[in-house]
């Protein structure tokens, strides 16, 4: 008897848990809805493929535009069809090894410069965790989910500050970051240089942490207090 009743209660505890699951995905729906509800109307296109796209908007660019695009691992679809539509330059930077390999056996068009380093709060050398599965490309500033804690490389990363001066730029037409993870601080950052910046394209990595989530509403909030 006693064991049924244990069974019966832990049935119940499960029940529970998964309808406050559902709760607490159904809450994260709808805030996440009204998160990512466009405030402006505006043209928007997908340039590159479904793995490495974004999308642009492509009116108020030129031949003249400057693109830096943070984050290539093996994919470079994106600054491609920046190059193909508007003949404009295409920065790309990726500290990651085995990227740098891959750019450097790729045919690409003189539009496109690739820089060995990758984007950071302040410039100089930061440890970089590899990925866990060596047939993945994509390392990280930050320790989560898909990097391992061991393989740790030392990469050079620079500030937008400091890119920019490098380069010779006093204005991006097109930000884009694919930086696994490291997006939330770097936005602090760019944002608190008072850089002048056309559009900022990004991917979230919130999947990567426990208050992911949380994250990029924070981040979310900060663009929009700055204008964006």
């Amino acid at each position: 008897i006693y064991k049924a009743i244990i069974i019966s209660l832990n049935n119940m505890l499960q029940t529970l848990k998964n309808q406050i699951l559902k709760l607490q995905r159904y809450q994260r729906h709808l805030e996440a809805t009204r998160l990512y509800n466009p405030k402006v109307n505006c043209t928007r296109i997908w340039y590159g493929n479904t793995y490495g796209g974004f999308y642009v908007h492509p009116n108020v660019l030129s031949q003249t535009s400057v693109v830096y695009s943070f984050g290539i691992g093996e994919d470079v679809s994106f600054d491609l069809e920046m190059i193909r539509q508007h003949q404009c330059q295409v920065i790309g930077f990726d500290p990651t090894p085995k990227s740098i390999k891959w750019v450097d056996q790729q045919q690409l068009p003189s539009h496109f410069i690739f820089k060995t380093y990758g984007i950071g709060v302040i410039s100089g050398e930061q440890k970089f965790h590899l990925p866990k599965n060596p047939d993945y490309v994509s390392g990280s500033a930050l320790s989560h989910n898909n990097v391992s804690v061991d393989d740790v490389i030392t990469v050079e990363v620079k500030c937008i500050k400091d890119i920019m001066a490098e380069l010779g730029h006093n204005y991006i037409d097109v930000l884009k970051m694919d930086i696994e993870g490291s997006e939330y601080d770097v936005i602090a950052s760019i944002l608190n240089s008072k850089i002048e910046i056309g559009q900022i394209l990004i991917e979230f990595h919130n999947r990567f942490f426990e208050d992911g989530f949380s994250r990029t509403k924070k981040a979310i909030k900060l663009l929009r207090s700055s204008g964006f």
